[in-house]
């Protein structure tokens, strides 16, 4: 078995971790349709064209409906099953027919007067065939994501190394003439050879001359910055982190002035964060560190949680007031922009987990332009 693997016991102190949420506000069950959160408690990770649920009740007992068969490993304690092909042709009424296995089941069980459900995307066909009243449970199961578990950690320890080998690669490849959809199919490759299996999400940026975007049939040109921005998955959880390369290799003064005022950004988060740090508060503390240098701006976010989406809690947004804590992975991601004297730009991201004592970075290599 690989550490990979579904991981039962930690997908059951999850589970356990909800039905604490469920003893607080007297929920008798909680139904979650997001197949993030159908993996998050049961474990199988289905791609976006399957539409599982799983329900848990306060008893701790957890209920998956799975597409079309069993799958062979889960943590769920009775496994239904919903048709979610016929003949081998997806169906795409399958949020109907998973509701409609689900609902029979509860019909079958005690009654229930208040349910947990994703107020975002509970479907229409289990409201309307329910006699129960409803609890936004959504928020509470965002706010326990952002706690990683060691077998979490472990998979987007994983899914980092395959930017680590995307990054290596880019920096042999990526010369004046060479075409951003060569380095995209690359780096691709290299993130496909890391994981040993098709990657689960592709990420982010990969345009050259531009603060980001997507590959184009455009060839790099001499000394424009490359910003290589990279999100791959490994089982669905998220890598995210930036390196920003000079195409020629050698970087002109005022690139190299706005790369030394970012490199000062993570000296601060490295010797600031802690449980407890209000992330609000450090991304003005970065904004101003930026403000000082005499090239570029810096507008945007410093940087999001990462997990089984690519954006998650701890916010590092003056939109949000978010606090360090224990357990949470996010990135850091100063930037500075100028179209005409950092030709567009740079962007550099780390990844890290904050401990009790401090920051663990996950991604200790090369930060160089």
């Amino acid at each position: 078995m690989s550490q990979y693997d579904i991981n039962i016991e930690a997908c059951r102190a999850r589970q356990r971790r909800v039905t604490q949420i469920m003893k607080k506000h007297n929920l008798d069950l909680v139904v979650l349709t997001q197949n993030a959160h159908v993996q998050y408690l049961a474990g199988p990770r289905y791609a976006w064209t399957f539409q599982p649920a799983v329900a848990l009740s306060a008893d701790g007992k957890l209920t998956l409906v799975a597409p079309n068969k069993p799958p062979e490993t889960s943590a769920a304690d009775e496994i239904l099953t919903y048709e979610a092909q016929w003949h081998s042709t997806m169906r795409n009424d399958q949020r109907e027919a998973s509701s409609a296995v689900l609902a029979a089941w509860m019909a079958k069980q005690p009654e229930h007067d208040w349910i947990g459900v994703e107020y975002s995307t509970f479907p229409v066909f289990l409201s309307q065939q329910l006699k129960a009243e409803y609890f936004d449970i959504e928020p509470a199961i965002y706010r326990l994501r952002r706690t990683k578990d060691e077998h979490e950690l472990s998979l987007l320890k994983k899914a980092i190394a395959g930017t680590e080998r995307m990054y290596e690669l880019a920096r042999q490849i990526i010369k004046p003439g060479i075409n951003e959809l060569e380095v995209f199919n690359q780096l691709q490759a290299a993130a496909v050879n890391e994981y040993g299996e098709m990657l689960t999400g592709t990420g982010n940026d990969y345009q050259c001359n531009a603060r980001g975007g997507p590959p184009r049939d455009r060839e790099a040109q001499d000394g424009e910055l490359y910003i290589l921005d990279l999100g791959p998955a490994f089982r669905g959880y998220f890598a995210d982190n930036a390196r920003t390369i000079a195409v020629n290799g050698k970087p002109t003064d005022e690139q190299q002035t706005a790369w030394e005022h970012i490199m000062q950004v993570f000296e601060h988060v490295e010797s600031s964060v802690k449980p407890g740090k209000s992330c609000q508060e450090l991304f003005h503390e970065a904004q101003a560190i930026l403000d000082k240098s005499p090239v570029g701006v810096f507008n945007h976010h410093l940087g999001h949680g990462i997990g089984l989406f690519p954006h998650e809690a701890p916010h590092l947004n003056p939109n949000w007031d978010d606090t360090f804590e224990v357990g949470d992975v996010f990135t850091c991601e100063p930037g500075l922009y100028d179209p005409d004297k950092l030709r567009a730009g740079m962007r550099i991201e780390n990844d890290y987990v904050v401990t009790e004592s401090g920051v663990e970075l996950l991604t200790p290599y090369p930060l160089e332009l």
